[in-house]
């Protein structure tokens, strides 16, 4: 039998067949163990082959498909391996906030390298625009235009008033849709607005520390009334950067990859190289501080810190 994993619990996976029947299955240990390096061997998207188990209505995964593409991170406390949030994804949003929580540009840059390496597309959704004064208007404007200005489809957003809800929607229709983000930033408000009937749970923000309390446990992927499904996400703290090749990253800023080919020596690092074409861009304002900033995190191989935010640093 063959199904798609719509959650993981850990331990148990939920498989839908074509059919829409739901099975609750599991990995055998060998399995679980041939090199995956990842705390997750299968993740939810996932297309697998199972069995039934003789008189018993679970079933064990014995295959899983070719992935299209994912989206990982490291894990939190195990820095060598990987964790696998959602695979065959054909459109990620992110969620970002401006205030409660705050947002940081290093989180959001991760997070677009992450699906840029395996050409996932984003939409950045501004979310709680409702709640705006006007300094969070500016930054979220300045914001915009940094996303904007690199190809990124940028929309304004309320989930709780309904506001500009009807693009996202469009978006999504026929396709699986991942929607990401730190906890607080309003992941399952939205969903709710989307589809009324998913009814899913959600908590208000920790006024003490400006963060949002886990609503999401494990990732979920739903069916949408108008076609296609969401993968909702738990919401992350951080986003550890899986190990890539130093000149596989200047590739995954857009902005760089245009300007690198101007660059003298054709390995430059973009850090302290003579005549390099994206210093020159940074130092003409063709590159945001905020993302040669991120890059370098990256490239240095250091972990994000977790909202210490670098706006306009």
């Amino acid at each position: 039998m063959n199904g798609v994993v719509i959650k993981s619990t850990g331990s148990w996976y939920l498989v839908r067949t074509t059919e829409n029947t739901i099975y609750k299955c599991r990995i055998r240990g060998k399995f679980r163990m041939q090199g995956i390096k990842s705390t997750n061997p299968v993740s939810v998207g996932d297309q697998v082959d199972f069995d039934l188990e003789d008189e018993k209505e679970t079933g064990v995964i014995t295959n899983i498909h070719e992935r299209k593409n994912y989206i990982v991170r490291k894990s939190v406390n195990l820095s060598k391996q990987t964790h696998i949030i959602a695979s065959n994804i054909d459109l990620a949003f992110l969620m970002v906030t401006i205030d409660n929580p705050p947002t940081s540009t290093s989180f959001i840059d991760r997070f677009l390298v992450a699906a840029a390496a395996y050409h996932i597309p984003v939409v950045v959704l501004f979310n709680k625009i409702d709640t705006f004064n006007e300094a969070t208007s500016e930054l979220q404007e300045e914001l915009r235009s940094i996303y904007n200005h690199i190809g990124y489809h940028c929309i304004d957003i309320s989930a709780k008033e309904g506001m500009n809800i009807r693009e996202v929607k469009e978006l999504m229709k026929d396709k699986v849709s991942l929607f990401s983000g730190h906890s607080g930033v309003g992941k399952s408000t939205l969903i709710n607005t989307i589809e009324p009937d998913l009814d899913l749970k959600t908590l208000e923000i920790s006024e003490q520390h400006k963060q949002g309390q886990h609503t999401t446990t494990f990732a979920e992927m739903h069916p949408l009334s108008f076609g296609g499904y969401i993968i909702d996400t738990p919401g992350i703290k951080g986003f550890g950067m899986v190990d890539f090749e130093e000149a596989e990253i200047a590739g995954l800023f857009p902005e760089f990859f245009e300007l690198k080919q101007g660059c003298k020596f054709h390995n430059c690092r973009h850090v302290d190289e003579p005549k390099c074409a994206v210093k020159a861009g940074l130092e003409n304002d063709l590159i945001a501080p905020s993302r040669y900033f991120s890059y370098l995190q990256i490239l240095k191989g250091e972990e994000e810190h977790f909202r210490q935010d670098i706006y306009g640093k």
